[in-house]
């Protein structure tokens, strides 16, 4: 039997291995060092040098977000034809997407979902879509009165299906007359469950509905099947890399080469804040100053709570304060917790340093 050069070099490997393994022997003694022996710098610390990088090939990527302005008008004329735009390519699609609706979709009403929250209040988001509908249909002089949908009851009290119900209502200004729905990362951690993305998709499939949203993981497309990528979103899909950082969307993510700390909760509380209306920050900024004023009890009691922010004209009822604390609670801003004498007591899981440059930020 002949053995060529290939075999004969392969046998020698083989040999080699096993001589190496019988000398070695049981002397190769295990490392003693853990990943928790690393000395990883503070988030804090890290973010700042990492907001610090100098951008590099600035006049390449404007005149790359240049160029996709031209497809503006593209890009409109698909959502009038009932189409959705889904935005992909590598780096950040919100500031593009944020031109585009700042400067091309100024007739019509916009709705933004930050869908790299780590929750999202479906529910809220279709009531404020049948607010602003609503809103644009009594604004619109050549809708008779006789023809817009009666609305008996307050928006926040009806069902999901009859909001969607409402906003696929027909109505004789025809596709010029719509609300825009901008969803940043569509598959976004808040929207990845099954539930979100069929509810988003029944609610693009509505005749008074179009949608705009990015997507980024490689993986998003497994999110839907054939009827809803093409019967209810409709997409468009436009390949827009603009290798801008995800500044924003990054801020709830924690960093590899970091330990936590207090900061970065206070900074994902920000802009989960921003993200809310005014009279639910104004209502989180008294459980924050009673936190700051009673440092030594273990909340605010509920009724409290709605006494003050009534006070304020900040809620008009039990329900809305009802709801803003669900939300809160959604986003893990505030824990909950029964004090000695049975009551329930609401708390913000910040330390004092926190709540005080959190509290300055609501300020400005």
């Amino acid at each position: 039997m002949e053995i060529n050069e290939d075999d004969e070099e392969e046998l020698g490997f083989s040999r080699n291995y096993f001589l190496a393994k019988e000398l070695g022997g049981g002397s190769t003694k295990k490392s003693t060092r853990k990943i928790s022996d690393i000395d990883v710098v503070d988030e804090q610390e890290l973010r700042a040098a990492v907001a610090n990088i100098e951008p590099k090939h600035e006049r390449e990527i404007e005149s790359l977000l240049n160029g996709y302005k031209s497809s503006y008008s593209k890009w409109v004329f698909d959502l009038r034809c009932g189409f959705g735009l889904l935005m992909y390519g590598f780096g950040s699609k919100k500031g593009l997407i944020e031109d585009f609706v700042s400067t091309a979709l100024t007739k019509y009403s916009v709705v933004v979902i930050n869908g790299y929250l780590q929750y999202v209040n479906i529910k809220q988001v279709m009531t404020a879509l049948a607010e602003v509908w609503w809103e644009q249909l009594k604004s619109k002089r050549r809708t008779p009165s006789k023809i817009l949908p009666k609305v008996q009851q307050p928006f926040s009290s009806k069902s999901i299906e009859d909001l969607l119900a409402f906003l696929d209502c027909p109505h004789e200004n025809g596709s010029d007359s719509f609300v825009c729905v901008v969803v940043h990362n569509i598959d976004g951690p808040g929207l990845r469950d099954s539930d979100s993305q069929q509810y988003l998709a029944r609610m693009a499939s509505c005749s008074n509905i179009r949608i705009v949203a990015s997507i980024d993981h490689v993986n998003a497309p497994l999110l839907w099947d054939k009827q809803i990528v093409h019967s209810q979103f409709n997409w468009c899909w436009y390949h827009v890399p603009t290798f801008a950082p995800y500044k924003v969307e990054g801020i709830l993510y924690p960093l590899i080469l970091a330990h936590g700390g207090t900061a970065p909760s206070a900074k994902a509380a920000a802009l989960v804040l921003h993200s809310l209306t005014p009279n639910a920050r104004s209502v989180f900024k008294i459980l924050i100053e009673y936190k700051l004023s009673h440092p030594d009890e273990e909340g605010m009691p509920v009724d409290n709570l709605y006494s003050t922010s009534r006070e304020r004209f900040l809620v008009s009822s039990q329900v809305t304060l009802n709801s803003h604390l669900t939300e809160f609670k959604d986003h893990e801003l505030v824990k909950i917790k029964r004090n000695s004498d049975g009551q329930d007591c609401l708390y913000v899981p910040l330390a004092t340093d926190s709540l005080q440059k959190l509290l300055q930020e609501i300020n400005q």
